[in-house]
Parts: structure tokens; C-alpha cells; sequence
């Protein structure tokens, strides 16, 4: 079982959107696939058709004192070796209770442990704040996947990221890889190819070469969740993602292989 964070301390970047197209990715290849929706907005959830009310089981149970099992939470999709665990809006009290319930900070590495082995792939969709979820899904990450804009402003949140996930590997004293994917490229623009460019240079081989394009084709939650071969993306955005995934699996490969 490997487990990915995609995770950014700034919203809007397209970290719901990466959480489906890498998942959808993976599954197609043949791997069995979880995606955990952390974020109380609960996009991934709602992507899927889950309905905010009433409220459905989900990741919520897994921060139960008594330490709920993953399995009974876990809903299939239409996509083949696809499943998921929703979110609900009540993952926002989290925070309060972390103050009187010890241990919520490794939660999702217990739910892991217990029931993770069924896939290959875990990937938390996380939410665009630093607390006590995203703490969780970065503690039990073997790899953060940061998606940020190609924008000047965006490089503040993607330092800050990068500075979260020192902290974090410091904490755990095992490595955290770190792998940046610029998302909502417009290369017409001379701020977009700077701001890429820049990135590069500060962040070197963390930095995915390519990026993803501002494609509003992959808005379309149906193209996402819906079975469909390859060959068939639509757009420039999925045909990215799939160019991405393959980054991203080389990568792992070659930091195992190091570590062997």
C-alpha cells in the first residue's frame, strides 16, 4: 500500500480535481484505488453524488474514540478497483476535540493499518488549511503531491507548503517526497511561463517539467468519475493528468529502488 497527500495550505489550486484524475489514473492501470475526502466542503463527496444531508458515515467515524473500521465505510464508483470514503461538514469540530480526545493525531494512520492493505494506492484529498486533518494525512503519507497555480501569489502558499512537510518529516523521522504539479496553466500568458519557470529553478526536481492547462473540460465531474478507456479523455486537462501519473510512478520507483 502506498498513500499520497494531495495537499496545499492554499484553496483553489485543483486538489479535488487531482485527487480524482490521479485516482481515476490509477485504477485504469489496474491498481485498487481508495480516495479519502478530508475536506468538510466536501467536493470529492459531492463529485461522487454523496448528498450533505442527511449526513452520510464516513471519515468522521474513523476519529471515533473507539477507532471505527474502514472497510464498512468505504463506497465503490462506477470505475473499476475505484473507491471512496466521504466526507461530512461535521469534520470542521475536529479541531475542538482534539483539545480533550489524545490521539486524533494519528487516526488515519490506525484506519490505515487496520484496513489499508485491501488497495494499492490511498489518496486524501485534504483540506486547504493546516490542522488537525491534514497533520493526519501527512503523518500517514508516503508521498505529498502539492498542486499550485502558475501565479505569483500561489508560490507564498506552495513556500508555506513545502515548510508544513520539513516540519512533518522532522516530527516522523522517515522521509516525506514531496512532488509539486502546477495546475491551471495558461501558457499564453507571460505571468503564467514566468511564475512556471520560477518554480523550476526554486524547487528543482520537485517540480513536475510540464503542467497541467486551464481546461475547463475536466470541471465536468462526469468526465472523472465515469468509466472511460484512455484513449477517449477529452481535452488537454485529463491527457495531463495521465502524462503527470507517469511522473509521479517513475519517481516512486526510483526512490525505492534507491532505498533497496
Amino acid at each position: 500500500m502506498r498513500v499520497w497527500a494531495i495537499a496545499n495550505q492554499k484553496g483553489g489550486v485543483g486538489k479535488t480535481t487531482t485527487t480524482l484524475a490521479l485516482g481515476r489514473g490509477l485504477a485504469m492501470r489496474g491498481f485498487r484505488v481508495l480516495l479519502i475526502d478530508l475536506d468538510p466542503h466536501s467536493s470529492l463527496s459531492r463529485a461522487f453524488g454523496v448528498p450533505a444531508d442527511p449526513p452520510p458515515s464516513g471519515v468522521m467515524e474513523l476519529f471515533n474514540p473507539e477507532g471505527a473500521e474502514l472497510a464498512p465505510l468505504v463506497r465503490a464508483t462506477e470505475i473499476e478497483n475505484l473507491s471512496f470514503v466521504a466526507a461530512q461538514t461535521s469534520l470542521a469540530t475536529l479541531e475542538r476535540r482534539s483539545a480533550t480526545q489524545p490521539g486524533l493525531g494519528l487516526a488515519l494512520s490506525s484506519a490505515l493499518a487496520r484496513g489499508g492493505q485491501a488497495y494499492d494506492y490511498v489518496l486524501f484529498d485534504c483540506p486547504p488549511t493546516l490542522g488537525l486533518l491534514m497533520v493526519n494525512a501527512l503523518a500517514a503519507a508516503d508521498r505529498v503531491i502539492i498542486p499550485t497555480q502558475t501565479e505569483p501569489l500561489a508560490m507564498h502558499g506552495l513556500t508555506g507548503m513545502c515548510r508544513t512537510t520539513d516540519m512533518i518529516e522532522r516530527s516522523r523521522q522517515r522521509p516525506l517526497p514531496v512532488s509539486i504539479l502546477p495546475t491551471l496553466h495558461d501558457k499564453r500568458t507571460r505571468t503564467g511561463n514566468e511564475t512556471l519557470r520560477q518554480m523550476q529553478e526554486q524547487h528543482g526536481a520537485r517540480v513536475w517539467e510540464d503542467a497541467i492547462p486551464n481546461d475547463t473540460r475536466i470541471c465536468n465531474v462526469d468526465v472523472l468519475t465515469q468509466s472511460m478507456p484512455p484513449a477517449q479523455y477529452p481535452g488537454r486537462g485529463l491527457s495531463a493528468y495521465r502524462r503527470a501519473l507517469d511522473w509521479l510512478l517513475a519517481s516512486e520507483r526510483g526512490e525505492l529502488e534507491q532505498a533497496a
